[in-house]
């Protein structure tokens, strides 16, 4: 008790020295929070980053590739690429290497008994010989994830051949909950050239309000959104033989390890998959929005061994001075009889009040000074990585509207958060920080037997 009541005393008789360390033991403490907390929030956005964006796989041709075999001709367009099919995109989900796939599946076809809203504003558009339909079957519900689009009457899809129809449809059709509908659409067979027509009879489960925008393409029945007929993957896919193609399939598939990409693409080459088709991680994507936040994540690493080896090192000094004062104070503790460790122990207690206050000021002011520190050395870093030159890749047929990370700006500032881990993580620190200062300094005076110190100071 009377090395707890000695050191609290020896704070308020030793202003001046207490009060330098202080500033020096909150100043480092102010620089590790900031730096710390930068570390931690660009850690957490990295770990995040790669979880999205890292195993994300792309399936797109190799126009180099391509071309270099097949030169250009006259009047060749587009649709003359290699393409990844339907069935192909189906059969590629269907693998371990797999931790998780979107697939937007679609099929326009044709109802004899319905009318299709703004039926023959647009007439009917040829393409490849055959004539689309007025109706939009899709297993696109991501309107309902924005609130675009609600139920009104009715459920949610339970089973395969049920289907949802927006509020306008039902009206022109006379059609409410519980009704059956029946659609055609038409299949081909590759191999033998042959086509057949597909039937699909469907259950409305429910009817949906719609806000979205009636056309965002092409004015045409087929390109109405209130013409579209929301179904199940499996009620679509239920639909199409072996061998056959006409569904409108875009697919993005998410390894469960980014190292399993070798052999994933080992996987699809022997279900089909065009030699002209190149299998990639979202590596551009997934630099041009973590590559500045591990260059921050680098500087603030540095900065903050720095900061606390810089820090040792003064709070050290600063100690061994302040010991070297007290040098006859110490010898008379140890002429009473008492031992080195308990000497040690009373001055390292001093320091660890010392910096219990500097805590509590340091932790704000690190805190404070984080977020504007970390977001103006992430547009240094962001700008720095930056390159005005794009290299011509390959083109993406697979997912045509990009990758989920080519849609994401990058990162133009943290979210610093400073939760319990973090604070546990300063206060450890700065325990080991001051500890390991004050004994390197306190071992020094404590070597001395107190006669040779009594006697110095005759």
């Amino acid at each position: 008790m009377y090395i707890l009541t000695n050191a609290i005393k020896n704070l308020t008789r030793n202003t001046g020295r207490n009060v330098l360390a202080a500033a020096v033991i909150f100043a480092v403490i102010a620089a590790a929070v900031a730096a710390l907390i930068i570390y931690n929030t660009a850690g957490g956005v990295i770990a995040d980053y790669k979880t999205r964006f890292g195993s994300q796989v792309v399936i797109s041709v190799d126009i180099d590739k391509y071309v270099g075999s097949n030169p250009p001709r006259g009047g060749q367009s587009a649709m003359a690429l290699p393409q990844v099919t339907a069935a192909q995109s189906i059969s590629f989900a269907d693998s371990n290497y797999i931790r998780e796939y979107t697939m937007r599946v679609s099929k326009d076809v044709t109802g004899d008994d319905l009318k299709a809203i703004d039926e023959g504003s647009g007439g009917v558009f040829p393409m490849g010989g055959n004539t689309l339909g007025d109706f939009m079957l899709t297993n696109n519900f991501d309107d309902f994830e924005s609130g675009m689009r609600y139920i009104k009457d009715g459920g949610p899809i339970m089973n395969s051949g049920e289907c949802l129809i927006s509020e306008e449809f039902a009206d022109l059709n006379g059609l409410k909950t519980g009704d059956k509908i029946e659609l055609f659409g038409s299949m081909s067979n590759a191999e033998d050239g042959t086509k057949r027509t597909a039937t699909y009879s469907l259950t409305v489960a429910g009817i949906f309000y719609d806000f979205t925008d009636e056309y965002p393409g092409m004015r045409m029945p087929l390109s109405n959104k209130r013409n579209e007929i929301l179904v199940s993957t499996e009620t679509l896919t239920s639909s199409m033989l072996e061998g056959e193609s006409g569904l409108a399939v875009s697919a993005v598939f998410y390894l469960k390890d980014p190292q399993m990409l070798a052999d994933f693409e080992a996987e699809i080459r022997g279900k089909g998959l065009s030699d002209y088709m190149a299998v990639r991680t979202d590596e551009a994507g997934y630099n041009r929005i973590v590559a500045p936040v591990e260059g921050l994540m680098g500087f603030t690493l540095t900065f903050l061994i720095i900061i606390l080896a810089l820090g040792a090192a003064i709070i050290a000094l600063l100690c061994s001075i302040a010991i070297r004062e007290r040098k006859y104070e110490i010898g008379v503790l140890r002429a009473m009889g008492m031992k080195k460790k308990r000497v040690a122990l009373g001055l390292w207690a001093e320091l660890i009040m010392i910096s219990c206050l500097c805590l509590c000021f340091g932790i704000a002011a690190g805190t404070l000074a984080a977020e504007p520190i970390g977001n103006t050395l992430l547009a240094e870093q962001t700008k720095a990585a930056q390159t005005p030159d794009v290299p011509r890749g390959p083109i993406n047929l697979n997912n045509p509207r990009g990758t989920e990370a080519d849609a994401i700006p990058p990162l133009e500032q943290l979210d610093i958060r400073v939760g319990t881990p973090v604070i546990m993580q300063i206060i450890g620190m700065t325990v080991c920080l001051v500890s390991f200062a004050g004994f390197v300094s306190i071992g020094k005076i404590t070597k001395y037997e107190p006669i040779k110190i009594l006697s110095e100071r005759n």
